[in-house]
């Protein structure tokens, strides 16, 4: 049994999705739509140096304007979507699908749940409602590596002082993100060290993504969110909230708006595509992070990758 997995923000690299546009019409097709649709988007409209913006963001750069979040994450989107219909276009479908955090809109698009234009206007609007929700510089995240939830759980509670910090992303044993203001996410990782964390490392982000201060980005999502023209999911989704499938659209829906201010429970996720059978899973789009986190959860599963032509060798799934 197959799953496509959909990374989230910090896959992003200049050039990504340009060979396999290059080599696949479903791929151009793919970015064409994203660039009518990003531009439509846009706080004015679509103009000459509008056009194909999210195209030339993906293949060309330049890097510092990739890495602004509210481009950032329909980038990524667009090179997923496109990855996931070369593949569709040769008959290679999962049985279940599942995202990390930005991902999961792809996952939901890859599903039908709903339409590739309407995802990538809103997940520009998701990226600019999470930076506009702590100012520069107020809030920060951490990776803390060597050390089990609960103690990082600890670590949090011990350092919080009245302040929001908590984990954000339980990616797999021994490797977590924490989320919240600055200096309780600074004292958190040095209790974390205390409590025997073996390496943590402040992240260069530009917000404290699914932890409490991002409430107000996700009071102005959820009912744009919930006005997307939708369907029910072809196959279930893994939400990255409980780890449940969801198999139809208000659930699917329900996922992403709580998902915002809550933990990427990824760890879960992959256990519970496990015990539904998984045994193969293809990560669609840029990247290389969630194969490694698999194979550290589901050790005997087959991992496999696919962001460009060459990648299409391998998959024979």
């Amino acid at each position: 049994m197959i799953a496509f997995l959909f990374p989230g923000q910090g896959a992003q690299a200049v050039g990504m999705g340009k060979a396999l546009a290059d080599a696949c019409p479903e791929a151009r097709a793919a970015f064409e739509e994203a660039d009518a649709a990003f531009a439509a988007a846009a706080d004015r409209p679509a103009a000459g140096s509008l056009q194909h913006r999210l195209t030339r963001l993906c293949f060309e750069g330049p890097e510092d304007q990739l890495t602004l979040t509210e481009q950032t994450q329909p980038a990524i989107l667009a090179v997923s979507i496109a990855a996931a219909r070369v593949l569709e276009a040769r008959g290679i479908r999962p049985q279940f699908v599942a995202g990390h955090s930005l991902g999961e809109y792809s996952a939901n698009v890859a599903a039908g749940t709903f339409g590739f234009p309407d995802a990538i206007g809103i997940v520009r609007r998701r990226g600019r409602y999470m930076q506009d929700a702590v100012p520069a510089g107020q809030g920060a995240m951490a990776a803390i590596l060597g050390l089990e939830a609960p103690a990082v759980r600890q670590a949090c509670d011990e350092a919080a002082e009245g302040e929001v910090v908590s984990p954000a992303n339980i990616n797999s044993p021994g490797q977590i993100v924490i989320a919240g203001a600055a200096g309780a996410v600074r004292r958190a990782a040095e209790r974390a060290k205390a409590l025997g964390a073996r390496r943590v490392t402040l992240l260069n982000v530009s917000a404290p993504f699914h932890c409490a201060l991002m409430k107000p980005a996700e009071t102005r999502l959820e009912p744009e969110l919930r006005a997307l023209p939708v369907r029910d999911p072809r196959v279930p989704i893994v939400a990255n909230v409980d780890a449940e499938p969801k198999r139809d659209a208000r659930a699917a829906i329900d996922a992403l708006v709580r998902q915002v201010s809550a933990p990427v429970l990824w760890e879960d996720v992959v256990r519970r595509l496990a015990s539904e059978g998984v045994t193969t899973y293809v990560e669609v789009g840029p990247g290389r992070v969630l194969g490694g986190l698999v194979k550290r959860i589901h050790q005997d599963a087959r991992v496999l990758a696919f962001a460009a032509p060459d990648d299409l060798q391998q998959l024979h799934v």
